[in-house]
């Protein structure tokens, strides 16, 4: 008779293999799903080679990369570039396609942006794809960009969402440029398959509009991404710091996203030979800083640990987050910070600066995915390293730039601080396309100094690494979505930013809509809190400084670029608005101002502070 303990163990692996058989179920069906999904239509044929194209002129440089469908059939690895001149299509290069990846990168020099143009990139001479290059919108006196996350497309969380209510907006909107911050893939080991699907959704508008694309921590394989300088990481999730994926991965997933992009700043690779695509990108007015937030940023293994373990997040409120602020650790790194510096000084054919980045700045988070899942400390986001943070707001701020991001899931404006609340600029991170995993803030004690009338959740705040910020909005998901407790892809919290630049003004607007909303209808509401416009002086506004003489200048719209008197460092520059223009410093320092560029520009050395200056200067250019 078979005794009680060899019974029970039977039973027990008898149900262990009855579960590894449903999982492998599972998992064929999911696999299964996922190809069926992602696979290649079956009606694409050798006339629809070519799935979409992304594209930037900068400075009279056009860069357009064509994404192509597999080459078959030993056809040509070859594909051309042709505009429309006169009625006839006329070939101005050629290129080669690169595999991995099937992508190509096409460069024109002396690029005319005056005018717009009607374009096709040909292959074999029976694939066409058309868009059109538009001409650069340097006298509209509001410039727009429409700025996304997060196009999570896994349909095992319940479908495919589809983004025809976002295309259709986009195209009545006809914005100036289109910023997708990060995450446009999210299958961790085929980029290639999903990036085709990015293109199907959304090749209607960016082969129309210039784009920007940042890859993310998904877009690379990876769960989170702490690029540590491009080392090897020791696993996904990347904790370690660095890269996971084989390096022709991540090369192939850089060139499919950011080849079209102005040529980067310095384009020197880091560790294993990986590129770098940080650069700025100066259109109809507007200079905008694209940054690299992961590339370089320190991993966590060595730097930070939790009763001796490395974590990603804490759940304990009683420690004390400061500690984390180690000696050594890093966010954009020299490089970046170097080529922030650059860039605040130089406004040519620029009138008002932004930053671009993955996430921003901050922990602007405090609950993720579940309703009783409150985090303290979250070093994915750019709330930490500390240190790091402040360095790159410190010098974002000197040119009065405000900031654009995504990576959090969940639409904020908050003002950053550094020294004190306020004194630097304000930033609007946008909600995701579409939101598997809810995040959203939430703090036990409302914030301080709030305006009238509104949410406990605005005001001023530490965050979880005890940095300063100021909550202006937040698209906080409902209670009920929030109970949820994530697991169900949908269109929750979900939805995507629209920034508005008036030139003419000197604002910026921000407006933050949600999905399957048309926004051109009068009875449409954004998400509460917005809109908010700000001026772009107030993205450096600090307290307690003193003021330099006024400046009345000959010429309007000058830049007026402000020096430390014996260490010749950037403190502000600003391209001001009319003829008038008061600087300002810190109390009873010693300055010199630059007003002009080139030939004109003059100087005026060895100017101090006071905290009511009553003098004017007139400078004659």
């Amino acid at each position: 008779m078979e005794s009680e303990k060899a019974h029970s163990s039977k039973n027990y692996k008898s149900n262990q293999m009855k579960r590894a058989l449903l999982l492998l179920l599972v998992a064929v069906q999911f696999v299964t799903a996922q190809e069926n999904y992602l696979a290649i239509p079956d009606s694409i044929t050798a006339k629809d080679r070519i799935c979409f194209a992304l594209y930037t002129v900068h400075k009279n440089t056009l860069k357009l990369t064509a994404q192509f469908y597999p080459i078959k059939n030993y056809e040509p690895f070859e594909a051309s570039l042709e505009i429309k001149d006169k009625g006839e299509w006329k070939e101005i290069a050629k290129t080669e396609i690169i595999y991995p990846g099937y992508t190509a990168p096409f460069r024109v020099e002396n690029w005319d942006d005056s005018q717009q143009v009607r374009y096709r990139v040909a292959h074999n001479n029976t694939a066409f794809y058309e868009g059109i290059i538009q001409k650069n919108p340097i006298d509209k006196q509001e410039f727009t960009m429409v700025a996304f996350t997060g196009n999570s497309i896994y349909p095992q969380h319940g479908g495919d969402i589809s983004r025809e209510d976002i295309v259709d907006n986009v195209k009545k909107l006809k914005p100036d440029l289109l910023f997708f911050s990060g995450d446009q893939v999210y299958d961790h080991s085929e980029h290639y398959l999903s990036w085709l699907k990015f293109g199907r959704d959304f090749g209607e508008i960016i082969s129309n509009t210039p784009t920007i694309c940042l890859p993310d921590d998904h877009d690379v394989g990876q769960a989170n991404l702490w690029g540590a300088n491009g080392k090897k990481a020791k696993a996904r999730r990347g904790i370690s710091g660095g890269y996971y994926m084989p390096v022709s991965y991540v090369k192939e997933v850089e060139r499919a996203q950011t080849s079209h992009l102005p040529d980067p700043y310095d384009p020197t690779p880091i560790e294993q030979g990986i590129g770098v695509y940080y650069t700025a990108l100066t259109r109809g007015g507007i200079s905008f800083a694209i940054l690299e937030d992961r590339k370089f940023k320190s991993g966590l293994e060595g730097m930070v640990s939790y009763k001796g373990e490395v974590v990603e997040a804490l759940t304990d409120a009683t420690i004390d987050t400061k500690q984390f602020d180690v000696p050594g650790a890093t966010l954009l790194g020299k490089r970046q910070l170097q080529f922030l510096e650059d860039w605040t000084t130089d406004w040519e054919e620029a009138q008002m600066k932004s930053v671009l980045s993955q996430t921003i700045f901050a922990m602007g988070n405090n609950y993720s995915g579940k309703q009783d899942n409150e985090l303290f400390a979250d070093f994915d986001t750019n709330g930490w390293p500390q240190t790091g943070r402040n360095k790159a707001l410190s010098v974002i701020r000197k040119s009065f730039s405000c900031m654009v991001a995504g990576d959090q899931h969940l639409g904020t404006v908050m003002k950053h601080g550094v020294s004190d609340w306020d004194d630097s600029g304000y930033s609007f991170c946008v909600p995701s396309i579409a939101n598997l995993w809810l995040r959203w803030w939430q703090p036990t004690t409302p914030g301080k100094n709030r305006k009238k009338n509104s949410p406990d959740y605005t005001g001023e705040f530490l965050d979880g690494f005890q940095n300063k910020i100021t909550e202006h909005a937040v698209a906080n998901p409902t209670l009920s979505e929030r109970q949820q407790e994530g697991g169900k892809l949908s269109t929750r919290a979900a939805g995507f930013g629209i920034v508005k630049y008036n030139k003419p003004n000197r604002t910026i607007t921000f407006e933050c809509w949600g999905r399957n909303t048309d926004i051109f209808d009068g009875a449409s509401r954004q998400y509460p809190g917005w809109p908010i416009t700000i001026s772009q002086e107030e993205n450096y506004s600090p307290k307690g400084v003193w003021q330099l003489p006024e400046l009345e200048i000959s010429e309007p719209n000058q830049v007026v670029t402000v020096r430390d008197a014996n260490s010749n460092e950037v403190f502000s520059s600003i391209r001001v608005k009319g003829n008038t223009y008061q600087p300002f410093g810190l109390p009873s320092e010693t300055y010199s101002i630059e007003i002009g560029q080139g030939e004109q520009k003059k100087v005026l050395p060895q100017l101090t502070t006071k905290k009511r200056n009553r003098n004017r200067i007139e400078v004659k250019l």
